[in-house]
């Protein structure tokens, strides 16, 4: 997995991290920016962070995984065709921002691949104070589902671990910044 790693870290390096002057999702100012999108929908990117977060996966117990559009959409896609491809085939969804308003007028779209009391894992790009998860997972509850934990590509270190924590999740990421700017040279 450590090849894996370095080989991911390149590609969001040169792909997703950004210095300068950026306003995030939470409103606090920051001196980079961590467009993880770009990275996930590279065909390499999003294979390895479909491989790694899979490994991660074993971890736990669960029957899918899911996570908030747009950041999560590769990521919850990555996933569900690695783990097919492994072997171990896990089911995924997509939480929206607003309900469809009209027909079901859903939040969650792939419902259909889960009974209610399933075990999920949420997916994130970057968390940064765990705003978005936190959304995210009363979303998740209302429709039935258990969350286990949070799986992110990059933990900026901003207080979303501890938050998620105060709100009943645990989160693991496949890197901090200083891990990816370490692991990237």
């Amino acid at each position: 997995m450590t090849e894996l790693k370095s080989r991911l870290a390149r590609l969001l390096l040169k792909l997703s991290y950004k210095e300068g002057d950026f306003t995030l999702t939470s409103g606090k100012k920051s001196d980079y920016y961590f467009d993880c999108k770009q990275t996930a929908l590279h065909a390499e990117g999003g294979y390895l962070i479909g491989r790694l977060f899979v490994e991660m996966l074993k971890d736990y117990d669960v029957q899918g995984v899911g996570g908030m559009t747009l950041g999560a959409d590769p990521l919850v896609s990555a996933v569900t065709v690695v783990s097919y491809l492994e072997g171990c085939p896990l089911p995924g969804f997509i939480i929206r921002k607003q309900s469809k308003g009209h027909g079901t007028n859903q939040y969650l779209e792939g419902l259909a691949n889960f009974s209610e009391g399933d075990k999920v894992v949420l997916l994130e790009d970057v968390c940064t104070t765990g705003g978005t998860l936190i959304t995210a997972a009363e979303r998740v509850r209302d429709a039935g589902l258990v969350i286990v934990g949070v799986l992110a590509v990059l933990d900026r270190e901003e207080g979303g671990r501890e938050r998620l924590k105060e709100a009943g999740m645990e989160l693991n990421a496949i890197f901090t910044r200083q891990e990816l700017l370490t692991a990237g040279k």
